[in-house]
């Protein structure tokens, strides 16, 4: 796969240095993961992409038959990249199996690979190939160096796990951070298995690139108990006017 065959949809090229593609971007990415019926209505309020992961894929190829038609309803619902956690025995397997998918939207498709020694061969030979890869299982520091010099594009240090055990679900975040300060070539550092609100915003906090969350985190980041009240006192300001006659001319609709 070519340079040129990532630059798909408009979307920034996965084979650019994370420090420069980063000043194309708009901030801490966040990739969604969910039943593709229920991701539709969220996809373009400005999520990153579509993260799978066997766990989910497995559920959803129950609901749906094949994997590879879970995938294409995953790319039927959006253009942004959809990331498929493939697995296997072998660096052949991994490649052969993930082959299937690239082929199905060249550019569109990223990697999602768990962490073994087999995978670093993996994640070089794909490196070479263009292809946009992430790295998961990454719990420990040395894991997160080994992928990053294989040439992965995107580190996914898990963290609710280790809330779960009473530890610190972002301390790999923050090494990562200070290891990777000052690469040029680093690789993405991307949260998973997020499953709270705190976590998320503690990822977002000690310096993620990016959060894979499943949808009603996302719609539960949006909630505020202070954003409710200030944005009933907003609405009831904007109704007076409206109750006034003083918003001629402007298409409101009153409730």
């Amino acid at each position: 796969m070519t340079t040129t065959q990532q630059q798909t949809n408009g979307a920034t090229p996965a084979v650019m240095p994370v420090n420069a593609r980063r000043k194309l971007e708009r901030g801490p990415a966040i990739w969604l993961a969910g039943d593709p019926e229920d991701l539709k209505e969220w996809m373009p309020r400005g999520a990153a992409g579509i993260v799978t992961n066997t766990v989910v894929l497995n559920d959803m190829v129950k609901k749906y038959g094949q994997m590879t038609e879970v995938v294409q309803r995953y790319l039927d619902i959006t253009d942004k990249p959809v990331a498929v956690e493939i697995d296997g025995h072998s660096t052949q397997e991994l490649l052969d199996v993930g082959e299937v998918f690239v082929k199905m939207a060249p550019g569109q498709i990223i990697l999602k690979i768990p962490t073994t020694e087999y995978a670093l061969d993996a994640f070089a030979e794909l490196k070479k190939q263009g292809v946009e890869t992430y790295c998961t299982t990454v719990f420990t520091l040395a894991q997160a160096a080994a992928v990053a010099q294989a040439g992965v594009t995107h580190v996914l240090p898990f963290c609710e796990p280790y809330r779960e055990v009473g530890g610190d679900p972002t301390k790999l975040i923050r090494e990562c951070k200070a290891m990777f300060d000052g690469w040029e070539d680093r690789p993405y550092i991307t949260a998973a298995l997020v499953r709270s609100v705190e976590t998320a915003e503690a990822c977002l906090r000690d310096g993620a690139d990016g959060i894979i969350i499943f949808w009603p985190i996302f719609r539960d980041m949006l909630q505020s108990k202070l954003t409710t009240e200030w944005n009933a006192t907003f609405l009831d300001q904007w109704n007076q006017m409206y109750d006034a006659g003083l918003l001629e001319g402007v298409p409101v609709v009153r409730h």
